[in-house]
């Protein structure tokens, strides 16, 4: 896999995407929207040692957060809040607060740059800790055959208002299919890597399809 696209944090860690031999459109990929669910990167980092994939990863959105153990980045701001959709707030500054304005922040305007200049027919995301498959978008074909592979429910809805969300800016307001998968963060990885696996090689089968 190649680095297609690089940029510093604001702790200077690295955002990336990575990709290797891709056609037009191709699948993304995207963990550690939260830097307290580092189970995205792993599973990604994982997979890409053992495959040689032709879809696009950003293996982890908010290294920041990662490195401090928090939701939010170094902003004390919800990446997943960030983005500029129709229904954006200026919030408390709490767990979830979503910025000072939209896209004000160095990770959400990497992932919003890769999707304009890639231009996805698909994105999945990867989360913790609901077990549920939720979509956004004209997802719900693929979502149950993710759930058929994991074994969790499909939900279109997380249950609660998620303004400025990353699911309401690609899914709902471009209509790209949006996946976000919310795995078990009780389940080791060694055992939760056999589902994933299963799911990014459905998902290649699918990219081969779209990208032909």
């Amino acid at each position: 896999m190649q680095i297609l696209k690089q940029t510093k944090t604001n702790n200077k860690n690295e955002l990336l995407l990575l990709g290797g031999s891709f056609s037009n459109n191709p699948i993304l990929v995207v963990g550690v929207v939260h830097g307290d669910e580092p189970q995205g990167e792993d599973l990604i980092t994982k997979y890409l040692s053992e495959t040689s994939s032709g879809m696009l990863f950003i293996p982890s959105l908010n290294p920041d957060g990662k490195q401090l153990g928090t939701r939010t980045n170094s902003n004390c701001v919800d990446i997943n809040r960030n983005f500029p959709t129709k229904n954006w707030e200026l919030t408390e500054k709490d767990n979830y607060f979503g910025g000072e304005s939209p896209a004000s922040e160095i990770e959400t305007k990497f992932l919003i740059n890769v999707i304009e200049e890639y231009k996805p027919k698909l994105i999945l995301t990867l989360h913790t800790p609901y077990k549920i498959v939720n979509y956004d978008g004209p997802a719900k074909e693929i979502s149950e055959k993710i759930s058929e592979i994991i074994s969790y429910p499909v939900e279109e809805s997380i249950g609660y208002p998620t303004p400025g969300s990353f699911g309401t800016y690609a899914g709902v307001e471009k209509n790209i299919p949006t996946i976000t998968l919310e795995m078990d963060e009780e389940e080791d990885i060694n055992s939760l890597y056999p589902k994933v696996k299963k799911i990014f090689e459905y998902l290649e089968g699918i990219n081969s399809s779209l990208t032909h």
